[in-house]
C-alpha cells in the first residue's frame, strides 16, 4: 500500500517511516509532484488536518493522511493552539514563539499544558481522525537542546526532563505525534 503523507518535512518523513509496516511505502508530497504551499486557515488543529488532507485527496487523488500539531496552556484559554507556529508572527520563529508564551505566563501560578497532534486519514472514500495528546507543564526557562518548537519549556507529567533534553527515541515513545501515529498504525494494519 501507497500513503501520502501530507508533507515535505524529510524528517517527519523518516520519523514515520520507521513507525508504520514495511507493507505501507509512505510518499510525500514531493514525491507526488506537489510543491504547493497547502493553506493552514482554519481554526482548529482538527480542521487543519482535514484541510491539508483533503487538498492532497482532491487535487492529487491519493489516499493520504496530514497532521496538524499544537501547543495548548490551560492560563491563556488554550492558546498558542492552532497558532503554534505563528504565535510571535511571521516569520516562524521557535525562539521568539517561546519568548511569548513566557511573557504571557508570567505571574501564572497555573502552568499546565498540553502538546496534541491530530491525524487526518483519508483511505478509499473515508475520513478518519486520530488524537494524541500529552499533558504536562510550561517551566520558566528554556532547556535542552534536543527537539524543536515548544520542546526546551514542556515538562511531560510523570518526567523531570524537558522534551528538549529527551533523546528523540524517548520523545517519540511518550509525545503527542507518537501516540497520533501508534493509533494510525493500529487502524491500518487490520
Amino acid at each position: 500500500m501507497q500513503l501520502v503523507f501530507a508533507s515535505n518535512n524529510k524528517n517527519k518523513i523518516k520519523e514515520i517511516q520507521l513507525l508504520v509496516p514495511n507493507s505501507i511505502q509512505i510518499l510525500s508530497l514531493e514525491d507526488i509532484g506537489c510543491f504547493d504551499d497547502i493553506p493552514e486557515t482554519a481554526d482548529t488543529i482538527e480542521e487543519n488536518a482535514i484541510l491539508k488532507a483533503n487538498y492532497v485527496t482532491e487535487k492529487f487523488g491519493y489516499n493520504c493522511f496530514a497532521d496538524d500539531s499544537g501547543l495548548e496552556i490551560d492560563a491563556l484559554n488554550g492558546a498558542p493552539g492552532v497558532y503554534s507556529a505563528r504565535y510571535a508572527g511571521e516569520p516562524r520563529d521557535d525562539h521568539k514563539n517561546i519568548e511569548k508564551v513566557l511573557e504571557n505566563l508570567k505571574n501564572k501560578a497555573n502552568r499546565k499544558a498540553n502538546f496534541k497532534t491530530v491525524i487526518c486519514l483519508n483511505l478509499n472514500g473515508e475520513q478518519h481522525l486520530f488524537t494524541g495528546i500529552i499533558n504536562g507543564t510550561i517551566i520558566e526557562e528554556k532547556i535542552g537542546t534536543n527537539g524543536f518548537g515548544y520542546d526546551p519549556i514542556f515538562v511531560a507529567d510523570g518526567y523531570e526532563k524537558t522534551f528538549a533534553q529527551l533523546s528523540i527515541e524517548e520523545k517519540s515513545s511518550i509525545s503527542h505525534r507518537g501516540i497520533a501515529v501508534r493509533k494510525l498504525v493500529d487502524f491500518l494494519s487490520f
